[in-house]
């Protein structure tokens, strides 16, 4: 009678070390010439900036708008790893609301931004599982200074992912890293507005998430 025999076990097939460098290398390369020159900067150009060549390029993205989503998806993805350790920390929590906007202004978000809109589907789930990740991160850590009484109570999520957009953008006409000098002395401008006690009442209401989704 034929004894029964065990299976082999499966090998799970995971990317060479090397590849994941190479993909890594990529969207790097690729955040960095879109904030320098815009979503229409060529692919070649890329991959040199890369250090990789054409072919590896389209084997990891096959199109423009697949590698413009990974990157704005890794640039969100880093701007949640920034948010959780602000929430990891155990001090001043205003303080923690302050490296938190200074560490996502170094992402250069802002300048990524009109790509989600006008390159590829805004709604794709990889897209919208990082965007809700990052809003639901932000106000956590505008909740707990809130909560603190360290917060100014009129300021929504979206006052704040406005603003911080608006300042880590070069003013139209001046070059991309001349302007990187002054970002952080305004974002500190911005912080100390937002303490409490309020100075001054601010006109209108606070911006929500759904609000600056619609705008």
């Amino acid at each position: 009678m034929p004894t029964a025999t065990t299976p082999a076990p499966r090998k799970v097939t995971r990317p060479r070390a090397d590849a994941v460098r190479n993909r890594e290398r990529i969207v790097t390369a690729a955040r960095e010439m879109f904030v320098e020159h815009g979503p229409d900067v060529p692919l070649d150009e890329i991959a040199r900036r890369a250090g990789v060549g054409n072919a590896t390029v389209y084997r990891n993205f096959p199109d423009r708008d697949a590698l413009v989503r990974e990157v704005v998806c890794s640039v969100m993805d880093r701007t949640a790893e920034a948010a959780e350790l602000a929430l990891a920390e155990t001090g001043d929590a205003f303080a923690a609301l302050e490296r938190f906007v200074h560490a996502s202004a170094d992402e250069r978000i802002s300048a990524l931004c009109p790509m989600i809109s006008s390159t590829f589907d805004q709604n794709h789930p990889d897209l919208e599982a990082s965007r809700e990740r990052v809003e639901r991160l932000i106000e956590e850590v505008m909740g707990r200074a809130r909560a603190a009484g360290q917060l100014r109570p009129d300021v929504g999520v979206g006052d704040l992912m406005i603003v911080v957009a608006q300042l880590s953008r070069p003013p139209v006409g001046t070059d991309c890293l001349r302007g990187d000098r002054f970002v952080h002395r305004h974002l500190q401008l911005l912080l100390d507005g937002l303490r409490a006690p309020a100075r001054s009442a601010l006109p209108g209401e606070a911006v929500t998430i759904k609000e600056l989704r619609a705008s």
